[in-house]
This record gives C-alpha cells, structure tokens and sequence, in this order.
C-alpha cells in the first residue's frame, strides 16, 4: 500500500472512536430522559398520542446531539 493510504487510515481511528462515544453518550442521555421523567414517555408518545411531548423531546434530543457534536469535534 502507498505510504498516503496507509497513513488516512491511521486517521480514520479517532473518528470511529469519537463517533463510538457520541453515539453511547447520545443513547446514555435518553435513557436518563426515561429515568428522570416521572411517566413513561414511550406511553404518552406512542399511545396518548401526546404531541406536545414529542415536539419537546425532539427540541431536546436535537440539543444534546448538537451539543454532542460540538464536544466530539
């Protein structure tokens, strides 16, 4: 392999690595968005039909990717 090649994948391994621990502290802070609220969102969303719920988790998981994507950069 040429010795450019070689070197671009030596640098793809931080990426995968920061891409890793965005996506677990991404999935890490819904779970405490779950743990927190004191019903079930799944329920309120899924079978109350509560819109106003999802816009809210939306804007907030829009946040924290947002802000994710800013630490990881």
């Amino acid at each position: 392999m040429p010795e450019t090649v070689i070197k671009q994948l030596w640098d793809l391994i931080p990426t995968v690595v920061y891409f890793i621990v965005a996506i677990l502290l991404f999935g890490f802070s819904i779970w405490m968005m779950e743990v927190i609220c004191p019903f079930s969102i799944r329920k309120e969303i899924e079978e109350d039909q509560n819109t106003s719920l999802g816009i809210i988790m939306g804007a907030t998981i829009i946040g924290i990717a947002i802000v994710l994507a800013a630490v990881v950069k």
